[in-house]
């Protein structure tokens, strides 16, 4: 089994975990629920989601997903909690951001710049820095503002409601319910958006993308975080800072570092590692990795390469 998306480690916490952190500390007030939308992940990871929540001493609910039908039923699922102010996020994306959330404001959509703007639903803004437009994934360029996947709504059930008009009334785009034309009929009923831009837009979508923002994380934390365990096992080795390690782990005749990530009672035997990230209870010896992900349970021994190996595997070469 591979670990869910939202809990892969960034920095020794779950993407997830960084990602509601990062919202609180945007928030002018407390969290007071969190709901998490998921498959079926398995009770463990739905307690260690409740747990996230309660670490934000907020109230955690679990919705599930039963069919993947777009990003507007994705939101509808979590119904029950959706009243007053509300947050919605996509929990493969982290960000960085220097201001407060201005929840005086009908709506705000987080966008960041990009260079490439095909790939991503993007705003248009007009004079008054009102969002005017929505457009998914545009063939010819309308803007360079992507949506990053987080809003804020001041009136959570006027967002159900128009999530609910798109099922009710079958409208899709490309076979899906998107939450962006929810956004759409909200604007036309007079709900003035407006963008909130972000310093840095961290994507967690694929494998190059997660250790890039495992190291950029690891750069931002790495004055205010404690991030070698006490507990670490280390003898004739060097850690390259920064890196997280985590407790019980063995590093021994090793280079780790820089920007590396390294889980719980994992052994590091031989072997150099730069740039990647190492889960839980793994056995790394007589290897040379950069640019890296290893799942939990894994046993490796290879040559100088590029991985990505998930759980519960063994390989050598």
């Amino acid at each position: 089994m591979t670990i869910p998306k939202p809990l892969l480690p960034i920095a020794g916490k779950p993407i997830v975990q960084r990602l509601v952190e990062d919202i609180a500390s945007v928030c002018q007030e407390e969290i007071e629920e969190i709901g998490f939308i998921i498959g079926d992940f398995g009770k463990d990871v739905e307690e260690h989601l409740l747990q996230v929540a309660k670490g934000l001493n907020a109230k955690g609910h679990i919705f599930h997903q039963e069919e993947a039908l777009g990003t507007a039923h994705a939101i509808l699922c979590a119904q029950e909690i959706m009243e007053g102010k509300t947050i919605v996020a996509f929990a493969d994306t982290l960000f960085r951001a220097d201001f407060k959330l201005d929840d005086s404001k009908d709506g705000i959509i987080w966008v960041q710049k990009v260079e490439d703007p095909s790939a991503f639903g993007v705003v248009q803004v007009d004079e008054q820095n009102h969002i005017k437009e929505f457009v998914e994934k545009p063939a010819n360029y309308v803007s360079d503002l992507a949506i990053i996947g987080i809003y804020y709504f001041k009136d959570g059930a006027y967002l159900k409601e128009n999530l609910q008009y798109l099922i009710d009334n079958d409208i899709k785009d490309n076979g899906e319910y998107q939450i962006t034309d929810a956004l759409e009929r909200m604007k036309e009923d007079g709900t003035h958006f407006v963008p909130g831009e972000v310093i840095e837009w961290l994507d967690c979508g694929n494998k190059n993308a997660t250790v890039n923002t495992n190291q950029r994380i690891l750069e931002f934390i790495k004055e205010e975080e404690d991030l070698v365990a006490e507990s670490i096992d280390f003898k004739n080795a060097l850690i390259v800072p920064p890196c997280f390690i985590g407790e019980n782990v063995k590093i021994e005749n090793s280079i780790v570092g820089p920007h590396v990530s390294v889980g719980k009672g994992t052994q590091i035997l031989r072997s150099v590692i730069s740039n990647s990230i190492i889960q839980e209870d793994s056995h790394i010896e007589g290897v040379n990795i950069d640019n890296s992900m290893v799942g939990n349970h894994t046993s490796l021994k290879t040559k100088t390469q590029s991985l990505s190996i998930g759980d519960y595997n063994e390989w050598s070469s």
